[in-house]
């Protein structure tokens, strides 16, 4: 499987907003809407901060 668990960067500790995450898309306002294999959806306020392929982790930051 090639999905990524999406993390919020905060106060220097990683929280988990969604796994398995599919798709990332780019909205206005520095924002993104991130979408689960499940359907389950997510807008992120922010930029990303490191997207690591190998361990299928993506993390957001302010």
């Amino acid at each position: 499987m090639c999905e990524a668990s999406a993390f919020k960067f905060k106060d220097g500790q990683e929280e988990l907003l969604l796994e398995a995450v599919d798709l990332i898309e780019p909205e206005s306002d520095d924002s993104f809407r991130i979408v689960s294999i499940f359907g389950e959806q997510k807008v992120i306020k922010g930029k990303i901060k490191v997207i690591n392929l190998v361990n299928h982790k993506i993390v957001f930051e302010d």
